[in-house]
């Protein structure tokens, strides 16, 4: 059974980290945060027929809770978390003036019927609208899309195969933990970009907001691979800390598309982190 607080357990982990190194003799200040397997985990992956992996950061703690380790460092196309990073470089380029200006539809019309129409930053990321943001990208440009990338040091830093391809069917890689790293930075507003460019994606971001938790999160899917690569990541803020998550998982037909969500919800939920689990939808 889970523990629906898990502070204290965590600050043990951290604490027995702590002595180990305190001990054994650290040649550097800084502690490499302690990782734990939660082998609990694995059950919602069985109940919903899919192989995946899942990693929790826990800021205030500094440590990693994970599902299936062999997985987690596994570099794979980020698909459309990378609206994420997209966001802020159109922000800080002025590529977009900001969350609120429209780019018209360009008037194809595609089986994603929420993408068929015009958009605001604000609106596109909510449906993950794909045509939007890779107007975006060719706005950015290459050159400046590629400085950028490898200033945040984000994934593999490869943004080849096309500008607005790159991060769908391209080039670019990264692991379920460097997605949570980089939203740590992103919370902590350790990236280079302006605090206003942080806090409007910071902003579009919310999916739910508590009296208790604010709950941030992007969705991913890319069927240039077989199997077919699936994303839910985010972060939730609660109490004063902040828990900073990864879902990756093998989409092998369409329904599985749902438990990027569903399972990631499932886990927060039974952490205590956000009060309730919608149906898996």
């Amino acid at each position: 059974m889970f523990e629906r607080c898990p502070d204290m357990r965590l600050y043990r982990f951290a604490l027995l980290g702590f002595l180990l190194c305190a001990t054994l003799g650290c040649r550097s200040t800084k502690i490499a945060p302690p990782v734990v397997e939660r082998p609990e985990f694995a059950r919602y992956y069985e109940e919903a027929g899919v192989e995946g992996t899942f990693v929790l950061y826990d800021l205030q703690h500094n440590i990693y809770l994970i599902h299936n380790p062999t997985r987690v460092d596994t570099r794979q196309i980020p698909a459309s978390t990378y609206k994420i990073l997209n966001s802020l470089i159109a922000l800080e380029t002025g590529a977009v003036a900001d969350e609120n200006e429209v780019i018209p539809w360009d008037g194809v019309e595609r089986a994603i019927e929420p993408w068929n129409r015009d958009h605001t930053m604000r609106s596109a990321i909510q449906v993950s609208a794909v045509p939007f943001y890779q107007e975006v990208a060719r706005r950015i440009g290459q050159k400046r899309m590629n400085e950028w990338v490898k200033r945040v040091g984000y994934g593999n830093e490869d943004t080849g195969g096309g500008l607005d391809q790159f991060w769908l069917s391209g080039n670019l890689r990264i692991s379920p933990r460097e997605q949570v790293d980089f939203l740590a930075r992103l919370h902590r507003g350790d990236l280079p970009f302006s605090q206003r460019s942080i806090d409007i994606v910071k902003d579009i971001l919310v999916q739910e907001r508590t009296d208790t938790y604010v709950l941030r999160g992007k969705t991913g899917w890319s069927d240039s691979f077989q199997p077919e690569v699936g994303w839910y990541v985010g972060y939730v803020v609660r109490e004063g800390n902040a828990y900073f998550f990864a879902n990756n998982i093998d989409i092998r037909k369409n329904e599985d598309a749902a438990h990027r969500a569903g399972i990631a919800r499932r886990i927060l939920a039974d952490l205590g982190l956000i009060d309730v689990t919608p149906p898996n939808k």
